[in-house]
């Protein structure tokens, strides 16, 4: 596999569904390509390989050490360009490279990389203790620990309910807000005990402050609304026969990219009855095969990948 191949060049992020992107992005040698989640560069490095002298690949990445390591990796390649910030800044960033509406093909990889889950200060994980922080972006805007200490507790009950799916979500914040009152939470560790003292029957298998850290998450680091507005600019950001694959690893991503091509595939929506030839729908998206899951074999090399599903469509007009 490809997956393999790139280990030894990205360390120890695995760039997840790697043939099945390459595959179904139809790279051409000459043309614009977009990864607007560069985390550390797997899946980036496997287009630039497929690109001829005259193709370029622009990146964007809100980790600021995601940056630092795209700048050593591509330092040297001029066909390669990266900007620090969050994709919902997509079409500023290719109106500045004067490629807008010129893109053959963008990879969204959602979610949080490899290397944050396994550092302890970047507080994305409740395996170890570490700094309850959970911003993307390390360099702005308010961390979970920030965030927790303020929110009113229907507000954080809502999140947990809406981006966690969390059934005990107003009981966890109740204890949250009780807690906060006693002592500042300020550690991972201090918020998985929390929640898990707060969730009378624990699902087996699954750790019980694993819906509430990814809710915290994506409302720290306003995930879903990012993820509206990329969409849409990046239906205007490809060419006609460009390519946009999203690559999603829980259900609220995956129902907002689903209905995203549904909704343009379908096209402009007319009352019952009115006789419309087929040309008056102005469908501008069309949805390329089912979506696509990892084999048992790539499993099995990258566990965190078993949640994975990619999704593919191609532009009309």
């Amino acid at each position: 596999m490809v997956a393999c191949r790139m280990n030894e060049e990205v360390g120890k992020h695995l760039p997840v569904l790697l043939d099945e992107v390459l595959e179904n992005l139809a790279i051409k040698p000459g043309g614009m390509y977009v990864d607007a989640t560069f985390g550390r560069g797997g899946h980036s490095q496997a287009i630039l390989n497929q690109l001829g002298t005259h193709g370029r690949l622009f990146a964007l990445d809100k980790d600021p050490e995601a940056i630092t390591h795209a700048r050593k990796l591509f330092v040297k390649d001029a066909r390669f360009s990266i900007a620090h910030g969050s994709f919902a800044t997509l079409q500023a960033y290719l109106e500045r490279e004067g490629c807008f509406g010129k893109v053959d093909g963008i990879l969204l990889d959602l979610g949080v990389s490899s290397p944050q889950l396994d550092d302890p200060d970047r507080g994305f994980s409740f395996m170890r203790d570490g700094k309850l922080d959970m911003r993307m972006d390390s360099s702005q805007g308010m961390d979970a620990a920030e965030w927790l200490a303020t929110v009113e507790e229907n507000t954080l009950a809502n999140v947990l309910w809406e981006y966690g799916e969390e059934r005990f979500s107003r009981r966890i914040a109740r204890s949250i807000v009780a807690k906060r009152q006693e002592a500042p939470m300020t550690t991972t560790k201090q918020l998985a005990e929390i929640v898990s003292a707060a969730i009378p029957r624990w699902q087996k298998g699954k750790h019980p402050a694993t819906r509430s850290f990814q809710a915290i998450r994506i409302a720290v680091n306003q995930e879903l609304d990012d993820l509206e507005q990329v969409l849409a600019q990046s239906l205007e950001a490809l060419t006609v026969g460009g390519r946009l694959a999203v690559i999603s690893f829980h259900s609220l991503e995956d129902r907002l990219v689903k209905r995203f091509i549904q909704r343009h595939e379908q096209g402009d929506v007319f009352p019952a009855g009115m006789p419309i030839k087929q040309a008056m729908y102005k469908r501008r998206l069309k949805r390329l095969g089912r979506a696509i899951k990892p084999s048992a074999r790539e499993i099995a090399f990258n566990p965190r990948a078993r949640s994975a599903i990619l999704r593919i469509a191609e532009k009309l007009s």
